[in-house]
Formats: C-alpha cells, sequence, structure tokens
C-alpha cells in the first residue's frame, strides 16, 4: 500500500507560479501510473501563467472558485467541478474569489518540467 500525506509532500512553485505539492508521479516513485497527481493552490485575485503542457491534464477544483482559460475559452468554474485540458492547449487559471483557490492535477502521462512551457 502506497499512501502520502500531503502534509509531507514538499511544495513548489510550479512553472505557472502555482503554489505546488506533488502527491504521486511513476517518474519519481515507483509506482504503476501513467499520470501524475498534485495538489495547487492560487491566492485570491492571482493568476497562474499562461502555459502549456505536452500532457492531457484534469483540474478538479476542491475549494473555490475561479475562471478557466484554454486556447482563448474562459468559463467560470468553481468547487465540484472538473475541466479536460488537451495537451498543447494555452491555459492559465485566475482567482476571482476571496478564499484560495485549491485544486487537483492529474496529468497524462505524468508531469515533467521540460514538458511545461510557460508562453507569456
Amino acid at each position: 500500500m502506497f499512501v502520502r500525506d500531503l502534509k509531507e509532500c514538499k511544495e513548489f512553485r510550479s512553472g505557472d507560479n502555482a503554489a505546488f505539492r506533488e502527491l504521486f508521479n511513476p517518474l519519481k516513485d515507483e509506482l504503476k501510473l501513467n499520470y501524475s497527481l498534485g495538489r495547487a493552490v492560487v491566492k485570491p485575485e492571482r493568476s497562474t501563467k499562461k502555459h502549456k503542457l505536452k500532457s492531457s491534464e484534469v483540474y478538479f477544483i476542491l475549494k473555490g472558485k475561479g475562471v478557466m482559460f484554454i486556447d482563448g475559452e474562459e468559463r467560470k468554474v468553481r468547487e465540484g467541478e472538473a475541466i479536460y485540458i488537451p495537451p498543447e492547449s494555452i491555459q492559465r487559471i485566475k482567482n476571482n474569489g476571496s478564499t484560495d483557490l485549491v485544486f487537483l492535477c492529474i496529468v497524462e502521462p505524468a508531469w515533467k518540467k521540460e514538458d511545461e512551457e510557460v508562453v507569456e
């Protein structure tokens, strides 16, 4: 059994400038997964940088609300919603609420720093 406590995961700034903690990544952990799983936080009235990944990605909003931008489209998003982000899509998310925007990031194939490109 493999269990990881979020509190034990080191926080870092991802390329898009979100506060990020990586829970599972088969490139770093001995797990038979094709995806990675992390948790991101964007502070109120802040936005991630425009970026794209070679991988597909899913955000699942755990707390807060915001606006998701993908390839020129935008949509309000909120707690309980999942967002699919196709590979190579230019994306960012803005927290337009008064509390932290907290979401899970599922990246398939697993996230690698060199597969993320900031485009702003």
